[in-house]
């Protein structure tokens, strides 16, 4: 009997990825055929979109995505379609009127019924397991599911709920699970890896105990940690990546800002002083680690002189790896209740594009730095002419990758030792050394 075709359309970040992947495992145990993000969607498929709602352009996309889906359905090119997420999550009561196309319309737990509709009943898959869509030598581990922080800005605690932490016997059993599939590299992930364990150990975190027993599993090559919070961060964590080899002397930590006026605004829990001495304190742990942080532009009550705190502060802080983006307001959040959105467009763009620069000049002095040494490279691809790969300081899709010449012996998947002859703000050009 043919397999039905269930094609998974996965976005926004990469922990909508994971629920992506462990749902067309659950639909493949049941007897069906997932395909994730196919390039054509043929006629008779059914379809499935994960969407994100976190911003205005990421909510954007997904209800163009589900739009684009629903006309193939009205026209008969598709024969069902369902959508799951954080936007549906958001707007379950609003959506259903408004697209009256979708067949089902599931949210960030519940997505599981996607399965029950489609095969009548929930195969016997263990809750971790998944079906990869990165390259087979990396996976994102998702360890807790919510946020307890309530940002003034984040939207996120309304659509995710209050902070939920992975039993670690269920996280280790993953990881043993995938590296016997030969997944070498774990990007762990989070809303806020800060919190992990402190909703089950009376406010305390355990994620440097974690990060020991997931570095003890045979065939773990690399940890990579993202999204950690700066209020209550675990410093019991820096000396076990400093000791651990196969842990990457790597952290993303979201800051948002540096002026205690604005970080008050955004109730970060967390002022200048703090963080200058929390950026210390992991420098002096963990010599050789970059760090990346998400900064932010234009939230109400930024004035020149706050931004201009915030230009210093990246210029002499000098981070290997930021990213930013502008305030946007967040309906339903404490700014967007309490606080006037009254900083024009332009001027927010003015100053993201001033902090990108930048961030660029420094980038590219330390990116220069590297030229000479011979680092441990992941090659990811080979492409026409040369392989591209990463190293530990690089992270896939948001970080610098290393072009590495074409030569005998060099395999995607496998790990490479590079030489860099050459440097750009943004990428590393080397050899097999």
């Amino acid at each position: 009997m043919k397999r039905k075709k269930v094609d998974v359309i996965s976005l926004g970040c990469s922990k909508n990825l994971v629920d992506s992947e462990r749902l067309m495992k659950m639909l493949s145990d049941a007897g069906m055929e997932p395909c994730h993000e196919p390039e054509t969607t043929k006629t008779g498929d059914i379809v499935v979109v994960n969407t994100c709602g976190f911003i205005g352009d990421a909510k954007e996309e997904s209800v163009n995505t589900i739009l684009e889906y629903a006309d193939l359905k009205s026209r008969g090119k598709i024969s069902a379609l369902y959508v799951m997420g954080c936007l549906s999550e958001r707007y379950r009561k609003e959506l259903p009127a408004e697209i009256p196309e979708v067949d089902g319309w599931f949210g960030k737990t519940d997505w599981h019924g996607i399965v029950k509709e489609l095969a009548r009943r929930y195969p016997a898959t263990a809750s971790y397991d998944r079906i990869i869509t990165t390259p087979r030598h990396h996976a994102y581990l998702k360890i807790a599911e919510g946020c307890d922080r309530f940002c003034a800005f984040c939207a996120i605690p309304l659509i995710t709920g209050r902070y939920k932490s992975r039993d670690p016997r269920e996280i280790e059993e993953e990881v043993r699970l995938l590296a016997g599939r030969g997944v070498k590299e774990f990007n762990i992930i989070a809303q806020d890896l800060s919190g992990y364990g402190c909703d089950t150990n009376s406010g305390k975190s355990t994620l440097a105990n974690l990060l020991k027993r997931l570095s003890d599993i045979k065939g773990v090559e690399w940890l990579r940690l993202h999204y950690a919070y700066p209020a209550g961060f675990p410093l019991d964590i820096l000396p076990v990546i400093a000791e651990r080899d196969n842990i990457c002397s790597y952290l993303d930590i979201a800051l948002q800002h540096i002026s205690d006026k604005v970080l008050k605004a955004m109730r970060r829990r967390v002022g200048k002083q703090e963080t200058l001495e929390l950026l210390d304190k992991i420098r002096t742990t963990v010599p050789d680690i970059h760090i990346r942080t998400t900064l932010m532009t234009g939230f109400p009550g930024e004035g020149d002189a706050e931004f201009d705190e915030l230009m210093e502060f990246v210029r002499t802080t000098r981070f290997e790896r930021m990213g930013a983006f502008a305030y946007c307001e967040e309906e339903g959040t404490f700014a967007a209740l309490n606080y006037n959105d009254d900083i024009p467009a332009d001027v927010k763009q003015k100053r993201l594009d001033s902090l990108m620069a930048l961030q660029e000049e420094i980038s590219a002095q330390i990116q220069d730095k590297k030229i000479g040494s011979v680092y441990k490279v992941m090659i990811d691809r080979e492409e026409d002419n040369h392989f591209v790969g990463r190293t530990q300081w690089d992270s896939p899709e948001v970080d610098p990758e290393v072009l590495v010449t074409k030569a005998p012996g060099i395999v995607c998947g496998e790990f490479c030792d590079v030489r860099i002859t050459d440097a750009m703000p943004f990428e590393l050009i080397g050899e097999k050394a």
